[in-house]
């Protein structure tokens, strides 16, 4: 009996080593799911599509490919924030997304939706099967694209497409996974040599784009006496093994970093788009180099923009550089950061108090108790700041989050496609209460198919970076409060175990607890709604913007919430100004 065009999509995908489709199966995906079901790859039935788009890139990230899919109308507009994470973020998948008979298709049908509208803002490729000719050639152009764009592709799939016989194509099915060695020319290494050997006072900056290249990183920063700072994406990569770190800057990140980048006489950033122009100093000499040339210049006024792969991009330079022999900048750099560390850790120290406890406090146990190659996912908020702050790299862990598209909620979805992906590994999610509430019901999906996934839910009863950010802008906080149920009770209603900590001296033994259980397990930890995360540079509009905030609240009769916010973090505003 011949093969019909879901049962060749499959294959394909078989082909192309996929593992799993996260979908909502229904209506026009029946006959793909049908066709899953006979073949090698596995269907996880997540419960609304956009956590299925989230598992799906997380799952990208850590593996190279994976797939979502969702069916006509609303499950297309349900993938599409989970989709557009995946495409900021550069990580390859494949977004099946199945529509109404093609016969229907602009007659204002039963949930009908435009695919390639939909879509196009948020892929590398985005086309639309309509016949047998086209399946073979559209997949494995749109696989392609995927892996070699590091975005998403989109093919739109008709339900009744999907049923008709299967043609072969004369094309290839074959999929390309290449790996160019991409460098700087000669003449452009020399001017960047000339350029380096001629300065004093040099700080790397790294983003996720220098991954792969921690040992030429570190080599260069021992060789050119430079401290060495990085993204929020760059962290587990470039920390581990790196004597001249000094940390994060931009909104999540250290004085430390802030101060090495403008107190140098040349920045380089490698494999950055580090996207807060603020963050970046002015009046030095800035290089730039990246694998993609389009995003040279762009956040800052450079000296030279160089398009390269990092890692062989330095392998090429080194020969050509002369060692530094002054080390009273790096010295001076490794100090400050050690005093910022410091600081940091009275929040460790002084661990809050009943219903009020310091989530950096948590974060620190956390990361002290999680094992050394544990896969960490964070929501976007307050959980980044203290993931940013207190999650150390170790050449194995991984963290991922939304941080390009900076959304909520992705956290508990992210751990779905982790936990699949490396089923032996510790999978930790640390969840905001407002990030948890907006996908609750995919808990489910953890328990449904027996995912040993930890969620630690920092519970501070508020949007809290949102609150920070009214109060900043001069604003009290309005409607930020969180009225949540009890969410160890949604745990266990749900199969798994559930526990509230609500007193500091239960931290250490409630993360044990939950780390040590085999399965499933939910922690829900009341922090403290007043602690803030303030950037590394603390501008005068701020200040003032704070005090009218505090002062509105005074006068609307909040007086103790201000006397908690000031006390939860003196210690915090005293080290950074």
């Amino acid at each position: 009996m011949a093969k019909n065009i879901a049962e060749q999509i499959v294959e394909m995908l078989e082909n192309a080593n996929v593992k799993r489709i996260y979908a909502v199966t229904g209506d026009s995906l029946n006959h793909l799911n049908a066709a899953v079901k006979k073949s090698s790859i596995k269907w996880i039935h997540v419960r609304h599509e956009e956590v299925g788009a989230y598992a799906a890139a997380a799952e990208a990230e850590l593996d190279g490919f994976a797939v979502c899919a969702g069916s006509s109308g609303p499950g297309h507009v349900h993938l599409i924030n989970g989709v557009y994470d995946a495409h900021r973020s550069h990580v390859p998948m494949l977004v099946i997304a199945s529509t109404i008979p093609s016969d229907e298709m602009g007659m204002d049908y039963f949930q009908e939706t435009n695919t390639i509208k939909l879509f196009d803002d948020c892929s590398h490729y985005n086309q639309m099967i309509t016949r047998p000719e086209q399946v073979q050639r559209v997949m494995q152009t749109a696989i392609q694209h995927a892996i070699s764009k590091k975005g998403v592709a989109v093919i739109g799939l008709p339900g009744d497409v999907s049923e008709m016989d299967a043609e072969e194509a004369t094309t290839s099915n074959q999929i390309f996974k290449t790996n160019p060695i991409v460098r700087p020319s000669d003449d452009e290494l020399k001017n960047l040599a000339t350029l380096i050997n001629n300065s004093k006072k040099i700080t790397l900056y790294c983003g996720v784009g220098a991954a792969d290249a921690n040992r030429e990183v570190v080599e260069l920063s021992g060789l050119l006496k430079a401290p060495v700072g990085y993204s929020f994406r760059g962290k587990m990569a470039i920390q581990p093994n790196n004597p001249n770190e000094v940390g994060l800057t931009g909104l999540l990140g250290f004085p430390s970093a802030y101060h090495a980048m403008h107190e140098a006489d040349l920045v380089i950033l490698l494999g950055t788009d580090f996207p807060y122009q603020k963050f970046m100093p002015v009046k030095n000499k800035i290089v730039q180099i990246d694998e993609s040339p389009e995003r040279l210049g762009r956040r800052a006024k450079l000296e030279l923009g160089l398009a390269g792969d990092i890692k062989q991009t330095i392998r090429a330079l080194l020969p050509m550089l002369t060692e530094k022999t002054n080390v009273n900048f790096l010295n001076e750099q490794l100090a400050f950061y050690d005093k910022v560390k410091e600081n940091q850790m009275e929040y460790v120290k002084d661990f809050g108090k009943e219903d009020a406890i310091q989530p950096e406090y948590v974060t620190h146990t956390l990361d002290r108790l999680a094992k050394k190659d544990a896969i960490f996912t964070v929501d976007t908020g307050m959980c980044c700041v203290w993931g940013a702050r207190f999650i150390t790299g170790t050449g194995e862990r991984k963290m991922l989050g939304s941080f390009n598209h900076g959304s909520m909620a992705n956290a508990m979805p992210m751990a779905i496609g982790a936990s699949l992906t490396y089923p032996g590994k510790q999978v930790i999610a640390m969840c905001g209460d407002g990030g948890l509430s907006m996908l609750l019901g995919d808990m489910a999906t953890i328990f449904q198919y027996k995912l040993p996934v930890k969620l630690i839910v920092f519970n501070n009863r508020t949007l809290g970076m949102v609150k920070l950010e009214m109060e900043v802008g001069g604003m009290p906080d309005n409607e930020t409060d969180m009225i949540n149920p009890d969410f160890a009770l949604v745990a266990q209603a749900m199969g798994y175990p559930g526990k509230n900590v609500h007193k500091p001296e239960e931290v250490e033994n409630a993360i044990k607890e939950c780390l040590n259980h085999e399965g499933p397990y939910l922690l829900n930890i009341f922090t403290n709604p007043n602690a803030l995360a303030l950037p590394p540079k603390i501008e005068f509009d701020q200040i003032v913007g704070m005090t009218k905030s505090m002062t509105q609240l005074m006068l609307g009769g909040k007086m103790d919430e201000v006397l908690e916010t000031v006390k939860s973090n003196y210690k915090h505003i005293k080290g950074l100004l």
